[in-house]
């Protein structure tokens, strides 16, 4: 069996338990509210950086950067700060995972030596033609991957996989190899829809799968990725439930990832921070969020 083992020392443990994020730093609705007015695109990952303590790797998805860019990115980011990339989809999303070890090994490879100590969990996001039936070859390829030196997560979107005994299934292979499970939480975009709301998503062109959120942790530490609805108190109730989520999985020592999407991408920011203040008054242990401590406009100061 191949083996995808790039470095063989192990990672050292992360002194932050919690991390919170978007799903990107390059979007220029951002300029004059979460960052500055007349910020340069070349300064947007310096910024991004001086903000949120880790990111998503959505664009590792759809390219895979060169090494001069990957390097770049450590180069312009703090010591703690962590970038979780996704494996590409020409990877996970062009059939059989095992087909494709060479090009996952070439990326961890890239991944490793670009962003050293930058590099937190790497995503694998399935498509949801990826069914049950494929779990030998799901088994076989996180067999392979070097848990040791580089922690993985995967996000499951066939229903299937949320189905009794597959799921379960899921949960135990998962378990005894130490790899978590990205948890999906969609349910702002569809929670209103029986009420005729305004589709949050109408203005995206990647909707987000309707799947069940089975918060779980199989690993040691934990991946959320959260889609909030663009109206802020719509988030409020959902948010409140990951509070008490985020502080249990903490007092048992999780290491916690949550990454704040929005249909609206120019709202994440501001529902990132609302979800730090909340976290902060219900006095869960979480470490300061830098952008807590910019002077902020009042415009972002004012979430309601």
């Amino acid at each position: 069996m191949a083996d995808l083992s790039v470095v063989k020392e192990k990672t050292l443990p992360d002194p932050l338990n919690f991390r919170l994020g978007c799903a990107v730093w390059a979007f220029k609705d951002w300029v004059g509210s979460f960052y500055p007015a007349k910020s340069q695109s070349t300064n947007f990952l310096k910024l991004y950086g001086e903000r949120m303590l880790s990111v998503e790797g959505n664009t590792t998805f759809y390219s895979v950067p060169s090494p001069e860019i990957v390097k770049r990115w450590s180069d312009n980011t703090p010591a703690d700060f962590r970038f979780c990339p996704k494996l590409p989809r020409l990877i996970t999303h062009a059939g059989p995972l095992m087909a494709h070890l060479p090009a996952a090994q070439t990326f961890l490879s890239l991944m490793q030596q670009g962003l050293g100590t930058h590099l937190g969990p790497i995503m694998i996001q399935l498509p949801p033609s990826y069914a049950p039936a494929a779990f030998n070859d799901l088994k076989n390829f996180l067999e392979a991957w070097p848990q040791e030196s580089v922690p993985v997560a995967v996000e499951v979107r066939h229903l299937d996989w949320f189905r009794p005994p597959f799921a379960d299934r899921l949960r135990a292979l998962l378990t005894d190899l130490n790899v978590g499970q990205v948890l999906l939480d969609s349910r702002m975009m569809y929670i209103h829809e029986t009420e005729g709301d305004i589709d949050p998503q109408m203005r995206s062109n990647r909707r987000k799968p309707k799947v069940p959120l089975q918060p779980q942790v199989t690993s040691d530490f934990a991946i959320v990725r959260y889609i909030s609805h663009p109206r802020i108190l719509r988030n409020q109730d959902y948010l409140a439930e990951w509070v008490s989520q985020v502080n249990e999985w903490l007092s048992i020592g999780k290491q916690v990832y949550f990454f704040v999407h929005c249909p609206m991408e120019v709202e994440s920011p501001r529902v990132a921070r609302h979800f730090q203040t909340m976290l902060e008054e219900a006095k869960v242990k979480v470490p300061p969020l830098p952008w807590m401590h910019l002077e902020q406009p009042l415009e972002q100061l004012n979430l309601f």
